[in-house]
């Protein structure tokens, strides 16, 4: 087992107490999630850290000066990330797509990353954000190459997905909240006390925090691939009665295997400076952010991409 990370599983497979427990006490992430890529539950063991670490967090959490501060940071890095999406499409692809339209999206997203910057407060920076995501999805059906008569974005939509693609943003999403809980977990952090989402029994709020770094430079653009190199197909879907669309058992199947082949694939990380595996993002932003609640560091730095 010491070659596993994480174990997830779809449907009505279930396991074992005795392989519960040793998942528990040799740090694997156990994730239980129905057949539509929903989350469900995760087996935790012991909670890791110190009951300082959290106290400072809850703190951090009740008091809205400081929470703002963490929020500002993670908000303008979603923004940013989100604009070198399109600027990277611009360069590697510019004969196919209206270049005009992407640099002024580019611009709009420049420019509100210095609006959340300066936002006075949450709900300020929160209209910044659905703004700025707005103008960004706009163009994502842009970015789709291949497959256009099956693979088309319209509009972003959920509980249930309305479209192929919708279907795969979801999943990944859900994916990298798990990853970012994790990670948070494993420095001590309690993943459901977040700074810019609000308390909700049973929701992750530091998660949902910290993976806005990661939307769309890592599960947007893993989506678009999948799509215009052909990895996914119409077939690897199922369609519901209701108009719901899903992931069948074999698309699941060749989307964690390739979502596998892409945590391992190296960047350098542009704070620490160190080569890493993307895999380990969620990690070492929650160790990032821990160090700051200890204040070993000055502010939170937040992933940003290029």
């Amino acid at each position: 087992m010491h070659n596993l990370e994480q174990i997830v599983t779809f449907g009505h497979a279930g396991t074992s107490p005795a392989l519960m427990g040793k998942c528990a006490k040799s740090g694997i992430s156990l994730v239980f999630m129905s057949r539509n890529g929903n989350f469900l539950a995760r087996v935790e063991g012991e909670i890791r850290g110190n009951v300082l670490l959290r106290r400072e967090q809850y703190r951090i959490a009740d008091n809205p000066e400081k929470s703002l501060a963490i929020a500002k940071n993670c908000i303008c890095a979603k923004i940013f990330n989100s604009r070198w999406v399109l600027e990277r499409m611009t360069r590697d692809h510019a004969p196919r797509i209206d270049c005009d339209k992407f640099a002024q999206k580019s611009q709009f997203l420049k420019d509100a990353v210095n609006k959340a910057e300066s936002a006075p407060d949450m709900d300020t920076l929160r209209g910044i954000e659905g703004e700025a995501a707005t103008v960004y999805f706009s163009v994502f059906d842009d970015m789709i190459l291949q497959q256009k008569d099956d693979f088309y974005f319209h509009t972003r939509n959920r509980r249930p997905p309305l479209d192929r693609v919708n279907a795969l943003l979801s999943f990944s999403y859900s994916l990298m909240t798990n990853m970012c809980a994790s990670g948070l977990d494993a420095v001590g952090l309690d993943p459901y006390v977040g700074f810019m989402h609000t308390d909700k029994p049973g929701r992750k709020s530091l998660a949902l925090d910290i993976v806005e770094e990661f939307r769309s430079v890592f599960c947007d653009r893993f989506v678009l691939t999948l799509i215009n190199k052909r990895l996914i197909q119409p077939e690897h879907f199922d369609i519901r009665e209701d108009g719901a669309v899903y992931l069948s058992e074999q698309g699941r199947r060749i989307f964690i295997e390739n979502w596998q082949k892409r945590k391992y694939e190296e960047l350098r990380h542009p704070y620490l400076n160190e080569k890493m595996q993307w895999g380990m993002l969620p990690y070492v932003q929650s160790l990032l952010l821990a160090r700051m609640i200890r204040e070993d560091l000055d502010c939170y730095p937040p992933f940003l991409w290029k």
